[in-house]
């Protein structure tokens, strides 16, 4: 049962890789817990982590 999964699991990731873009067009802007805009440059790789919180 596990294997027949993961082999689901395997298969949608690979679909759904494929109908992605190659680059992205335009930069990323996000809002900081200030309220301020993060521009994320195109340039060079960029690691981001969305961590939230429900209050």
């Amino acid at each position: 049962m596990k294997t027949k999964v993961l082999v689901f699991f395997f298969i949608a990731v690979l679909v759904l890789t494929a109908c992605g873009q190659k680059a992205l067009s335009e930069p990323i802007t996000l809002h900081n817990q200030n309220g301020k805009e993060v521009t994320f440059p195109l340039e060079k790789l960029t690691v981001f982590f969305f961590i939230t919180t429900y209050t």
